[in-house]
């Protein structure tokens, strides 16, 4: 229900002016309402893959305490193509046999590909597109393996001068166990956009399904 409402906010705010195709649509008349929906926006951010576009928050709309997630899960497909693109092929994370004699037992994930989400959750919901990554502290708590389903929830924890924002990162998995957890700094944008999301090639890997 959470995610439907919050859909439900978001497609309000389009017609209420955020979107520049609806910026003369009941602005004024509803004027007082814009500003509620903003607020409750401002509790929780949420990433949905059912919508098209991308918005961000500038750094006068985020306040501390605010917070957003982003989900998303580990497939064989996604492991395999992290260490294609990181150049990281340790066994670990790629041979079944070699993993299995290793403390873990089983192929785990590359340890910054939970570090990768929080850097997604930055640029796409919050603060979004615009959003310039100065500093990250990372601190791994426990592996990722295959299948698993982690949510990266940030926290706005301090607004410092020049758009610069600390945030609270906690990376959990679907058992809500912390596996990462750590600090990002960043320069939050200054205007607001709103830019369709692009759209990215179908890849195939041989051997994958």
């Amino acid at each position: 229900m959470q995610d439907k409402n919050q859909r439900d906010i978001s497609i309000r705010l389009k017609k209420l002016g955020e979107n520049s195709s609806f910026v003369n649509d009941e602005v004024v008349s509803e004027r007082n309402q814009k500003r509620h929906y903003l607020h409750t926006l401002r509790t929780e951010h949420l990433m949905s893959d059912t919508l098209d576009t991308l918005e961000n928050l500038t750094y006068d709309e985020l306040h501390e305490g605010d917070t957003a997630t982003f989900t998303r899960s580990l497939s064989e497909n996604e492991l395999v193509l992290f260490a294609a693109v990181s150049g990281d092929v340790n066994p670990v994370h790629l041979d079944p046999e070699f993993a299995a004699s290793s403390m873990f037992g089983e192929r785990i994930a590359h340890g910054m590909w939970s570090g990768s989400l929080i850097s997604a959750a930055l640029a796409t919901v919050m603060p979004g597109p615009g959003t310039i990554y100065l500093d990250q502290s990372l601190s791994f708590k426990r592996p990722v393996k295959l299948d698993d389903t982690l949510t990266v929830s940030l926290t706005v924890l301090r607004k410092e001068p020049k758009n610069r924002v600390i945030f609270q990162c906690v990376v959990t998995n679907q058992n809500n166990q912390k596996v990462v957890t750590g600090e990002a700094k960043v320069i939050a944008p200054t205007e607001k956009v709103i830019l369709y999301k692009p759209t990215l090639p179908k890849i195939t890997i041989e051997g994958c399904d």
